[in-house]
């Protein structure tokens, strides 16, 4: 039996055993190795350290060095389908300000809109403004009793 078979687009379409996450998976001295890799390695050389190999194909499947490049974790994150890819083209918050460089700001990695951030703190210290005013009123009812 083969270890792949070769759809209609020219993926190598591994037949073997998966993975958790569904790549394709050789099992070798007690370990399983990523297939894709395995293939890519024999086939065109080492990949490069740092780099990951990113499925062209969109197939996770696939073992066809052709299908696969060496990329860096980041491009292949933002090459993807995921929410980090799907952010990462969005051009304006979710209440509509635009992220340009007036109005962007990075924080832990992630982009903040400084219109709904400016706007946020605002309302938080009229909350706390009108929680210390609604105490203080309390305490001079009572002593007036």
């Amino acid at each position: 039996m083969s270890e792949y078979a070769v759809n209609p687009t020219g993926c190598w379409i591994w037949l073997g055993k998966l993975t958790g996450r569904g790549y394709g998976a050789i099992p070798r001295d007690g370990l399983n190795h990523a297939a894709h890799r395995v293939y890519y390695e024999r086939a065109i050389g080492q990949i490069p350290a740092g780099m990951v190999l990113d499925h062209l194909c969109r197939n996770i499947r696939c073992v066809n060095p052709a299908h696969l490049e060496p990329v860096t974790m980041k491009e292949n994150t933002l090459r993807g389908i995921g929410p980090t890819a799907i952010n990462a083209v969005k051009t304006f918050c979710p209440k509509g300000h635009p992220y340009n460089e007036e109005n962007l700001r990075f924080r832990r990695g992630r982009r903040y809109c400084n219109a709904c951030d400016y706007q946020h703190k605002r309302t938080y210290k009229i909350k706390v403004r009108e929680a210390a005013l609604s105490a203080q009123s309390a305490v001079s009812s009572d002593k007036s009793k």
